[in-house]
C-alpha cells in the first residue's frame, strides 16, 4: 500500500507537456501517441493526411508536408510546444525544414533514427560509440534499403546541430508489435498459429542458436515518454530481449517447426526477405541482432516478455489480409529439399 501511494505521488508530480509528434498515425507514431496519452500529456501530430487516422479525438491534428520545406509547415508557425517526437524524418531536406522550424519553439526534440546507422554491422555488441555510416549528401531525397542508414547519419547530424543538449537520438532495433504493417515481425506469430491449427510444420532458419532481437513497440513509446519527462539529453539504442530463435520459436508458440540450415535455403533461393529477422551471427549484418541497449535501460527503458509481443500482435494482424514473401509453395519446397539432405546425410 505503501509502495503504490509513493508511486502515485511520483507520477502526479511529473509535469503534463504539450508534445508535438511529427507524423504519429501509423505504428510506431502511433504508439507513442498513444504513450503520451496515457501519461497525461497533450499531443499535438503533424501528418500530410496521407494514412489511416485511428487516433482518439483528444489529438490535435495539424497538417502539413516538411519535404516542401518551410512552406509544407505554415500550420506550425506562432506554435508552441514542450517537446517534438519526430518519427517521420527520413530525408535531410525534411529534417532541415522541421529543425529550423521548431529550433525556438520547442524544449526538447526526440529524433528516432535506427540501429541501421552503424558502419560495422557485425560487431558484436554493437553499442551507441560504434563507427556509423559515411553520411548521405543533404540533397539526396531517395530513400531505399542501401541509402535509409547513411540518410538517417545526415539527419541525425543535422537534429544535434540544431538541438545540441536539447536533443536526443533514439536508435531502435527492429520495432515489433500491433499495427505492424511492415510485414516482417508479423509473419512469425502468424506461421506458427497456422501451423498450430493445420498441424503443418513451419520452416525455422539455421539450427535454433543464431540470435534473433526486436524491441516492442510500446516500450519504445514509453521510453519517448520517459525521455521527454526527465529532460534526458544523448543518444541511445532502443532493443529488446536478445533470444536464440529456438527461444523465439517458443515465445511465438511455435509447436512444429524444421530447422534449415543456411546452405539448404541459400539452394532454394530463399533469402532474408523472404524470411524477415533472419540474420545468422556470423554473417556481415549479424552485430544487428546484438544490439546494446545497457544506457537505454539505465535510463528508464523497460521491456515486455517476448511472448506478450507475439500474442498481442498475432491478435491484431489475425485480422489484416498481410501478404507475406515466404509462399507456403515455397516453404514446402525448401522443407523437402531439406529432408532430401538429411537422407542423405544419414546413408
Amino acid at each position: 500500500m505503501e509502495r503504490r501511494g509513493i508511486l502515485t505521488n511520483m507520477t502526479t508530480a511529473r509535469q503534463v507537456q504539450k508534445v508535438l509528434v511529427l507524423g504519429g498515425t501509423r505504428f510506431v507514431g502511433r504508439h507513442i501517441v498513444e504513450a503520451l496519452l496515457s501519461a497525461g500529456h497533450e499531443v499535438t501530430v503533424l501528418t500530410r493526411g496521407q494514412s489511416v487516422d485511428e487516433l482518439p479525438g483528444t489529438v490535435e491534428r495539424l497538417q502539413g508536408d516538411r519535404e516542401q520545406g518551410a512552406a509544407g509547415l505554415q500550420a506550425l508557425s506562432g506554435r508552441r510546444w514542450d517537446a517534438c517526437i519526430d518519427v517521420s524524418g527520413y530525408t535531410p531536406a525534411a529534417v532541415q525544414a522541421s529543425t529550423n522550424a521548431l529550433a525556438d519553439s520547442v524544449n526538447r526534440y526526440v529524433f528516432v533514427s535506427t540501429v541501421s546507422v552503424y558502419a560495422e554491422q557485425h560487431r558484436h555488441p554493437i553499442r551507441e560509440s560504434d563507427p556509423l555510416l559515411p553520411a548521405a549528401p543533404e540533397d539526396l531525397t531517395e530513400v531505399t534499403g542501401e541509402s535509409y542508414g547513411p540518410l538517417k547519419v545526415t539527419c541525425e547530424r543535422i537534429v544535434q546541430d540544431v538541438f545540441g543538449t536539447r536533443a536526443t537520438i533514439l536508435r531502435p532495433q527492429i520495432v515489433a508489435g500491433p499495427f505492424d504493417h511492415t510485414a516482417r515481425y508479423p509473419y512469425w506469430p502468424d506461421r506458427a498459429a497456422q501451423s498450430r491449427q493445420d498441424g503443418r510444420p513451419m520452416l525455422a532458419p539455421g539450427k535454433g542458436s543464431d540470435h534473433v532481437q526486436v524491441i516492442d513497440a510500446r516500450d519504445l513509446g514509453r521510453f519517448a515518454v520517459r525521455i521527454l519527462e526527465d529532460g534526458t539529453p544523448g543518444i541511445f539504442n532502443v532493443s529488446g530481449p536478445r533470444l536464440t530463435w529456438a527461444e523465439f520459436m517458443q515465445a511465438i508458440g511455435a509447436e512444429s517447426v524444421v530447422w534449415v540450415d543456411a546452405a539448404t535455403l541459400e539452394a532454394q533461393g530463399i533469402g532474408w526477405r523472404d524470411l524477415p529477422l533472419y540474420l545468422a551471427d556470423d554473417s556481415e549484418q549479424g552485430g544487428l541482432m546484438d544490439i546494446d541497449a545497457s544506457p537505454a535501460l539505465a535510463a528508464g527503458l523497460t521491456l515486455t516478455d517476448p511472448a506478450t509481443t507475439a500474442r498481442d500482435t498475432r491478435a491484431w494482424s489475425a485480422g489484416q489480409q498481410t501478404a507475406y514473401a515466404l509462399t507456403p509453395e515455397l516453404e514446402s519446397a525448401a522443407l523437402n529439399a531439406n529432408r532430401d539432405v538429411q537422407d542423405a546425410d544419414s546413408q
